[in-house]
């Protein structure tokens, strides 16, 4: 079992290639969005500098990979009105990784509140599917869009076909697509995508194969962070790949998807979709949420995610404890110091045994 681990005297700067580190950043939802806020800050201008920060520590390519898979809110009326990707976990991400986190992208994160056929939508959604609609190609119009917010990484979606999720329960019923997964009570035994043959994009396997760090979470484990194993080729590029894989285990559990599911049973959920054991370690908070936050959570059937490190190392897991919490109206993970410690475990290296 490992503390945060303190920031190594010996690496040199830009890690050990020399150029800065190559991180790839795989989830969806939130969570993805929150940890690419942190990982920017170590990310190395064009001149050569981080873009905030001045540690040692910096990363030379950052690449984050988006599920596709909702079909709810904004994003499923304009995949189901202009037969198109859902651009909402892909904006978010967009954001994120921005230079400027100030009008263009509040403007895209502004969604309408009133105006027929408008109200729902967010602006960034929307010039995501005009861009589209111009292009005729998602991953185009979403790699444009990062040109305009200049962001510091780049974005591509896990695949550019019209995927559909379907869960089988542990009961024996099926359900399909995400929004219901999400809403359904039963537990989730297994997921599947429909189609099971959905490409990924050569982008996507050359970061992943290039990569010093890979990174799977936060998000939610069967809609967030299970579907971008499913497309064939992206967990068996992972589990090739010489890079140190992170899982970021989230800070609570989710009543309709991980209720009762330990650290470790998230862990081999993954394994299990990716047929393969695919992490070296696991970053997990250690710091106890507050009464209040905790109450509030048991209110909503949720509680804090069960750090079993015993079962984690059986895994071939190495767990690494830090204080990831950050408490608001919600639970968040602490951007700042979980991007440090992910990039601090380079110099750590991959274990030796599995």
């Amino acid at each position: 079992m490992n503390e945060s681990p303190q920031r190594p005297a010996s690496l040199p700067r830009g890690g050990p290639s020399g150029g800065g580190l190559r991180v790839v950043a795989i989830g969806g939802g939130t969570g993805l969005s929150t940890l690419l806020k942190g990982l920017k800050q170590y990310v190395l201008s064009p001149g050569g500098n981080p873009f905030l920060r001045t540690d040692r520590l910096v990363i030379a390519e950052l690449s984050a990979v988006v599920t596709v898979s909702d079909d709810g809110g904004s994003s499923g009326r304009l995949r189901k009105e202009f037969n198109m990707l859902p651009p909402g976990d892909v904006r978010n991400c967009i954001v994120a990784l921005s230079e400027d986190e100030a009008l263009l992208s509040r403007l895209f994160q502004h969604r309408f509140e009133k105006g027929s056929g408008l109200e729902g939508h967010s602006f960034g959604n929307l010039f995501l599917a005009a861009l589209t609609s111009l292009t005729g190609d998602f991953s185009e119009a979403v790699r444009l869009s990062s040109e305009i917010l200049l962001t510091r990484g780049h974005i591509y979606p896990v695949t550019t076909a019209d995927v559909e999720l379907e869960a089988l329960l542990e009961d024996g019923t099926r359900v399909r697509g995400e929004t219901k997964i999400t809403a359904c009570k039963g537990r989730i035994r297994e997921l599947f995508m429909i189609p099971p043959t959905a490409g990924p994009l050569p982008q996507t396997l050359e970061a992943i194969a290039r990569a010093d760090v890979i990174t799977i979470g936060p998000g939610s484990l069967f809609t967030s962070l299970i579907p971008n194993l499913l497309v064939p080729g992206i967990a068996q590029a992972i589990a090739a790949s010489s890079a140190v894989k992170v899982y970021v285990c989230n800070l609570m559990t989710q009543a309709n998807e991980s209720l009762g599911r330990t650290a470790a049973d998230h862990i081999r959920a993954l394994n299990e979709h990716a047929g393969a054991d695919i992490f070296d370690y696991a970053l997990i908070n250690r710091r106890l949420a507050s009464h209040e936050l905790k109450a509030k959570y048991v209110h909503e059937g949720q509680s804090q995610i069960v750090a079993d490190l015993e079962a984690i190392e059986a895994l071939g897991v190495i767990p690494v404890l830090g204080d990831y919490l950050e408490e608001d109206t919600v639970a968040r993970h602490a951007t700042d110091r979980v991007a440090r410690d992910l990039l601090q475990l380079v110099s750590q290296g991959r274990p030796t045994a599995r």
